[in-house]
């Protein structure tokens, strides 16, 4: 494969994956709308007739990009949980209670970074009604209420889902997991560093792995490769990748070892 040729697929890769702001200073907000909607599709939990997605979601920004969506992020949050209203409607899937968005600073995060974590919530139980004053003239007291089945406290219509039975059907943050040659190291940190240098979190015993090779950052449910300028470069699923989103079931190539990625 010629340099300009991996060159190219080095950048079609940050902009299609995860981080794809290597290029480009400032964050648009469609990105966010689209990670979202994409987060919502990878969070299904499927009910006896319905389909749930989660409802709440935040999304995890730069001290930059928080800046920039200062003046209007009220507005910017109303949006993209009409957004996500929408398309969770257009795509036939359900939620307990309307989309929420908010946005977090994350010190860590470069320009152009983000993150999003995201879990379903029940709607908060409505208000009591007021008490209402007795009659002027002596009438007899009024019905007592019938008792609330305190399973369905707070919910109506389709919502039949609790975030405590969402929890139960495994609507959690996820783990991974990595493979490296047959030894299996699950990921505890929020940075863990990879390379041939013993003092690396995970050490890879191959010539072809630079001392500091490589490092995976954990940002809300997801987690990013991010190549350290490395001398033989990141190849994930075949593709040299700078930035890189990690899914279950993707092989990463430092040098010549293969590590396999497992999300549980």
């Amino acid at each position: 494969m010629s340099v300009l040729r991996k060159f190219e697929q080095s950048i079609e890769s940050v902009v299609e994956r995860g981080f794809r702001r290597a290029f480009r200073s400032q964050l648009q907000p469609v990105e966010l709308a689209r990670k979202l909607a994409r987060e919502m599709d990878d969070h299904k939990t499927v009910s006896v007739a319905k389909i749930y997605v989660p409802n709440e979601y935040t999304v995890y920004l730069s001290p930059a990009d928080r800046g920039a969506f200062e003046s209007y992020e009220a507005t910017l949050t109303g949006e993209l949980a009409a957004y996500l209203e929408a398309h969770a409607r257009g795509n036939g899937l359900s939620v307990v209670a309307p989309p929420t968005v908010k946005l977090e600073t994350d010190s860590d995060l470069r320009t152009g970074e983000f993150g999003i974590a995201c879990r379903m919530v029940d709607a908060p139980a409505p208000a009591a009604a007021p008490a209402i004053s007795p009659a002027p003239a002596p009438a007899p007291p009024p019905p007592a209420p019938a008792p609330v089945n305190p399973a369905m406290a707070g919910v109506s219509g389709t919502q039949v889902m609790s975030a405590e039975e969402a929890r139960k059907a495994g609507l959690r943050p996820e783990t991974m997991t990595l493979v490296v040659n047959g030894a299996r190291h699950r990921l505890t940190s929020r940075i863990t560093s990879l390379g041939r240098s013993k003092d690396r979190d995970i050490v890879v015993p191959d010539p072809n792995v630079s001392r500091a090779h490589c490092e995976i950052r954990h940002v809300g449910y997801d987690y990013f490769l991010i190549d350290l300028d490395s001398t033989n470069g990141v190849e994930v699923n075949g593709e040299a990748v700078k930035r890189h989103a990690l899914a279950d079931g993707d092989r990463i190539v430092l040098g010549t070892t293969e590590i396999e990625v497992e999300v549980s």
